[in-house]
């Protein structure tokens, strides 16, 4: 069947079971679909939503966004994850605002050029928002055109990534792009799911290569398997009547520019380094349960150690005292807020 007979059939389908009532399809502003856009890359949907409502109550417009402290924006995302999307963001709404007069571009490639916005994603934008004819290749996305084209390979792979993309730009209709597109995201995240597909649901179905010839639990071809490294840190919880010492994580790699609790090397170093650092005393120092957390390319194990500390009247440059209630609100990467919480 043709690219045109697949696009009227998945307009149709999205018309009638397609999801319609997601917080970001209420308008064709072009800032919220693009905050919605960023926040869903890796993180489903029903994580997003809450995180999406509480942001823009905070930054309802782009200039808001622009106008706020850094820090203001990672506590908005905090528990989010992947933190490099909100300082992403936060640069982008200013490149917005001094450069672009406060309003998101509608040309393709002027979106794309802005900070944290690959070729999907200003595709995205353009479509939801100014109804511009672009094709979109996210993660669910790749898994129908891969299945329904009958590609074989890795997606990651930069031939099959291309190949996937030369689909996509085949298959897009000449009408009805903001339904098309919708749609694609649609039966990605449902009916064509990873694991056990409905496709007796899918209208695609009956020209769907890997459904036609029992490929579908193959493809797409899955990613090479490679043990991910390990890695470990040990983090002080310095306490003093009731508070705990927070330092500002430096603005570049993971974490970057959240507070987070001081690391050191090695546990025998805690005492010195307290001293000698942050220019407080150690009166007590337990260890406390490790607690692993696992990243896209590596796993950390943080051993936690906990000192009761004497406070001298300096304080160390970049780090703050705060009430345990208080830091645990802070723009803290997800391992930290829970140990604070284990205390």
């Amino acid at each position: 069947m043709s690219g045109r007979t697949f696009a009227a059939r998945l307009v149709a389908w999205q018309k009638r079971h397609g999801r319609h009532d997601l917080p970001w399809q209420r308008s064709r502003d072009a800032y919220t679909i693009w905050v919605s856009e960023i926040m869903l890359q890796q993180t489903q949907v029903t994580t997003v939503i809450p995180y999406y409502e509480r942001f823009l109550r905070r930054f309802p417009t782009v200039r808001a966004l622009a106008r706020a402290p850094l820090e203001d924006v990672l506590t908005l995302w905090s528990g989010l994850g992947y933190y490099s999307r909100a300082r992403n963001l936060h640069q982008a709404a200013r490149v917005i605002v001094d450069t672009h007069g406060g309003r998101i571009p509608d040309v393709l490639e002027m979106v794309e050029a802005l900070p944290g916005i690959g070729r999907s994603t200003a595709a995205a934008i353009c479509v939801f928002a100014y109804g511009s004819r672009h094709a979109i290749l996210d993660g669910n996305v790749k898994r129908v055109l891969a299945r329904y084209r009958g590609v074989r390979g890795y997606p990651g792979d930069a031939r099959v990534h291309q190949q996937l993309w030369r689909h996509a730009e085949s298959l897009l209709p000449a009408r009805h792009i903001v339904n098309y597109t919708q749609g694609l995201m649609d039966l990605g995240a449902g009916v064509c799911a990873r694991n056990h597909p409905q496709c007796e649901q899918c209208p695609v179905c009956a020209d769907c290569v890997a459904h036609v010839k029992g490929l579908t639990g193959k493809l797409p071809g899955r990613k090479p398997r490679r043990a991910l490294p390990q890695r470990s840190t040990i983090m002080l919880l310095l306490q003093n009547a009731g508070e705990i010492l927070l330092e500002r994580r430096a603005p570049q790699g993971i974490w970057g520019g959240l507070w987070s609790l001081p690391e050191i090397s090695n546990a025998r170093e805690a005492r010195r380094v307290c001293r000698e650092r942050y220019g407080v005393t150690a009166i007590e120092v337990k260890k406390l349960p490790p607690v692993a957390h696992g990243f896209t390319h590596f796993k950390l194990t943080i051993e936690p150690i906990c000192v009761r500390v004497k406070k001298s009247a300096a304080q160390a440059p970049g780090t703050v005292w705060l009430a345990l209630a208080d830091a645990v609100s802070a723009a803290l990467p997800a391992p930290v807020r829970k140990i604070m919480l284990s205390l």
